[in-house]
């Protein structure tokens, strides 16, 4: 029996929560911070994901076997070098890559010159800063539109606008470079050629040298139907998906996930966790927009449980060194996700909202995102607060049972996307 500690507080670690305390291999389980939804799971710890010393105390207090960071910031500031160089944390398995590895999420620059380095497909960019201004604004003058503008660091999934004429992307590029729109985030911008396609994402969990792949899935991250309003962090998402179908996956993992993978390798570069590819067909091939160095929201709540093997036991695997004996298994059933948010989400929105209703849910899965306990009451703390996910004997039916069920619950200014899975 192994004892976890699962960092985060969202629709992730929620689903992440729920697959890892059914393994038989699972002793003491704590969350930290947790939500409503991962109480029922294990024990919520009152700790910040990026308290790192509040962290060693809770791994030595509770004997801590494995920590999986859910997030990506304390990945991006080094958690997994953090353990690995103290003496008394260093034989815990960390589900995630070294601060290095982690910068294939934290450096949009850093993951382009990677893939340059090895070969893999992308779309044409250039970085400026500050002091290459001019520069910059003459290059979006010679591109033709729309135009990508990314900023090169963490910038809470809205450092990457499409600017669909000249004068739109030269006052993005202004805002982020000279006004610091995204303060550290955007000192470096990364502009780069608009791909024309539809995206999908696909994960791999790897131990430095083999790989086993988790099930794809696509997420839809507009907040109005038809894919219309402003960005979010998704509002729902399918598992799988109908268009990458066994040829578009074996162009996937030979052009894509082997050469990262033999490329982290090759530069001796420590990644043992979640590699998530986003990526984005072009015609019949694939290409990356971006790597993230931990599982996608709400991606994991369609991945998750359609994962048949016990995840605990992929995660022990991992830290011997020995996924190639592995076969990781998926349900032959498809699973659809809706996100339930609060009104006025991605803008602001009122939080303590008393939620209602989540007792008459039948044959869906409830991973809450956003929800805390007032008086023992389930209510409202964020702005994505609940996803509903059904399985079912295809995308369609999978959907409609999660959109049943949706709609038995209940608190002031739900909202919910009514067209997940519309193209399939």
């Amino acid at each position: 029996m192994k004892n976890l500690l699962l960092l985060g507080g969202g629709g992730r670690e929620c689903t992440l929560a729920w697959k890892l305390s059914q393994s038989t291999l699972c002793g003491n389980f704590y969350i930290a911070p947790g939500n409503a939804g991962t109480a029922g799971y294990g024990t919520n710890l009152p700790i910040s994901v990026n308290d790192f010393a509040a962290i060693r105390q809770a791994c030595l207090d509770h004997k801590i076997d494995i920590l999986f960071p859910g997030p990506e910031d304390p990945l991006v500031a080094g958690i997994y070098d953090f353990f690995k160089n103290d003496p008394l944390l260093k034989h815990i398995i960390v589900v995630g890559p070294s601060k290095e590895g982690a910068q294939l999420e934290g450096s949009k620059a850093f993951s382009k010159k990677f893939m340059a380095r090895h070969n893999i497909p992308t779309a044409a960019y250039k970085e400026f800063t500050r002091d290459s201004f001019e520069q910059g604004v003459a290059f979006i003058k010679r591109s033709d539109p729309p135009i990508v503008l990314k900023a090169d660091g963490l910038a809470a999934g809205k450092g990457v606008v499409i600017a669909q004429t000249t004068i739109e992307a030269i006052r993005a590029f202004r805002a982020m470079v000279m006004d610091e729109q995204f303060g550290d985030a955007s000192k470096k911008v990364v502009i780069e050629q608009f791909l024309d396609g539809i995206e999908l994402s696909v994960f791999a969990l790897t131990d430095g040298t083999n790989y086993v792949l988790l099930p794809e899935a696509k997420d839809y991250k507009r907040v109005g139907e038809g894919d219309t309003g402003l960005n979010t962090g998704g509002m729902g998402s399918i598992s799988p998906v109908p268009f990458a179908d066994q040829t578009f996956m074996q162009k996937v993992i030979s052009r894509i996930v082997e050469p990262t993978v033999q490329g982290l390798k090759a530069e001796n570069i420590i990644y043992q966790g979640i590699i998530f590819f986003g990526l984005i067909k072009v015609g019949d091939e694939p290409f990356v927009i971006e790597y993230n160095c931990r599982m996608g929201d709400p991606e994991t709540e369609v991945v998750i449980p359609r994962l048949e093997n016990d995840l605990v036991a992929l995660i022990l695997k991992m830290g011997e060194g020995k996924l190639s004996e592995v076969t990781v298994k998926f349900s032959e059933r498809a699973a659809g996700a809706v996100m339930m948010v609060s009104g006025g989400y991605p803008g602001d929105y009122a939080k303590g909202k008393i939620m209602a209703g989540l007792e008459k849910v039948k044959g869906s899965y409830l991973f809450h995102a956003g929800t805390g306990l007032n008086d023992g009451k389930v209510v409202t703390s964020g702005g994505r607060v609940l996803a509903v996910t059904s399985l079912g004997s295809n995308i369609k039916e999978a959907l409609a049972k999660s959109y049943e069920n949706a709609g038995l619950i209940e608190y002031d200014g739900a909202y919910y996307r009514k067209d997940i899975g519309w193209e399939f």
